[in-house]
């Protein structure tokens, strides 16, 4: 796991040095293919975590319900907010936002993954659009922002596109004099948009025979918080209203599912509690892990966490008593033969090989990371980025192909900063400054990014595809 210090500030709490958010991408942070790469979540403030291990869960907890909802296709990405606050939203029908404070709070899969099914069910049902058109058919944007906890939008997802974001994140609920009567109405669709989205989630649930405990132990969770002053709400509480109609036909449909008493499998629950170990070895400070995980516990999920701790609590032995958890954890076999991708311990283990300036030593566990897990994009970076720094001309064309590999399927502006490092290195200047000038558009820094584009262009072969890329980065204007 890799978290740079060089983050911004979280939604809430500050970044632990050396912890595993891979860099913040607009500050030139460095990304980790294991970990998390804490980033402006596209270019509006909100820090982004990625972490192979976990998004790979994530993913597989919501494939069944996105298909069962005809949104398959890899159309709706699941992205991880670094926040300790229990929240989950969704943008422009393309994305998922759920909080680390969200994943480190459900205690089984289910649980999150019927949070995802009522996110789920405010994409199908249009909801983010008739959001924006109420928006501007009121003109009560400021009142609105103000509202919902728009404050926090994500203008564009991860495409730099329309404004809106659904079921915010920090709202403070306001109503203002004049006004009050828009807000009532603005309020009313808003719980029945909610209403509307369990029904739906729990739709998907069922073509998916999955049990909807877990969604209704979260809103119940949540339910007492209802007539509290919206002040001291949870924010998840502000921006899903979980009002005791809602609640009590929620509750009705749940238990009359016929996968009502359906269970997570062992392996799920495995691999659940594996990525609250690890959220919690990264995110929190040595002591409080060590606490939450005593020695006396020697389960996989225990033995992670603590191998993260020990690294991070630092001292001559810290590596070294690290790497002992690792491989204890690599040759070991779960209780009941649960089946277990080895893959993401040896990921870790390379990602703190390479912090302690050990990079020729972390390439081998990051080869077997890349064996055992996938081609997955953000090994391949942190295994390119350790092949640059050891250096040498096949490390370096390694390095290259790693690269290209990456940003076919995911834009990571941190794999495209590497590459033009690469290619500045072979002499490659033009190539070098085209792909810079990529890096800086998925940043969101398009001035930079046309910069950039126009310079690489002055020495491309106009017509190639490079050439007739950046001109369209050139061209780019972004939507207001």
């Amino acid at each position: 796991m890799t978290l740079w210090s060089k983050t911004k500030r979280s939604i809430q709490g500050k970044t632990r040095s050396g912890a595993v958010l891979m860099g913040t991408v607009l500050a030139g942070g460095v990304f980790s293919s294991v970990v998390f790469s804490s980033m402006p979540a596209l270019a509006q403030g909100i820090p982004l975590i990625r972490d192979t291990e976990i998004e790979n869960l994530l993913k597989d907890y919501a494939r069944p319900l996105f298909r069962a909802a005809g949104l398959g296709g890899g159309r709706v990405r699941m992205r991880i907010v670094r926040s300790d606050i229990y929240n989950a939203f969704v943008v422009d029908g393309r994305n998922v936002f759920v909080h680390t404070g969200a994943l480190t709070q459900s205690d089984t899969p289910n649980q999150i993954i019927g949070v995802i099914a009522h996110e789920t069910g405010h994409i199908s049902g249009g909801h983010l659009a008739a959001l924006r058109a109420r928006i501007k058919r009121d003109q009560t944007r400021v009142l609105l922002t103000q509202i919902l906890g728009l404050g926090l939008m994500v203008a564009g997802a991860a495409t730099g596109g329309d404004s809106g974001r659904d079921i915010g994140g920090a709202g403070t609920g306001v109503l203002y004099g004049g006004q009050e009567l828009v807000m009532r109405s603005l309020l009313a669709e808003r719980r029945s948009q909610e209403s509307a989205a369990d029904q739906a989630g729990l739709t998907y649930l069922n073509r998916t025979k999955q049990s909807g405990r877990g969604m209704l132990e979260t809103f119940e969770r949540f339910a007492q918080q209802e007539y509290i002053s919206d002040q001291h709400k949870d924010p998840f509480v502000r921006s899903h209203p979980v009002a005791t109609d809602r609640l009590s036909r929620l509750r009705q449909l749940v238990e009359s599912s016929p996968y009502y008493d359906v269970k997570d499998s062992a392996e799920l629950q495995l691999r659940h509690d594996l990525m609250r170990a690890k959220l919690a070895g990264y995110l929190t400070s040595p002591a409080a892990v060590f606490n939450r995980y005593p020695r006396s516990d020697q389960s996989f999920p225990a033995r992670y966490a603590r191998a993260i701790a020990f690294y991070f609590k630092g001292g001559p032995r810290g590596l070294d008593a690290a790497l002992r958890e690792l491989k204890y954890l690599i040759n070991a076999t779960p209780k009941n033969g649960v089946k277990l991708n080895k893959g993401y311990f040896w990921e870790v283990m390379g990602d703190f090989l390479m912090r302690s300036g050990k990079n020729a030593e972390a390439i081998k566990p990051l080869r077997m990371a890349l064996k055992l897990i996938g081609n997955e994009s953000l090994i391949q970076v942190q295994l390119a980025s350790a092949l640059q720094k050891v250096g040498g001309t096949a490390n370096l064309k390694q390095a290259i192909n790693l690269l290209n590999k990456s940003i076919q399927v995911d834009k990571n502006p941190r794999a495209f900063r590497l590459l033009a490092q690469a290619y500045y290195k072979q002499g490659k200047l033009p190539k070098a400054d085209a792909v810079t000038a990529e890096a800086y558009f998925h940043e969101g820094n398009i001035k930079q990014a046309q910069i950039f584009a126009k310079r690489a262009n002055q020495k491309l072969k106009p017509g190639s595809p490079q050439w007739i890329r950046n001109g369209d980065i050139i061209k780019y204007k972004p939507r207001s």
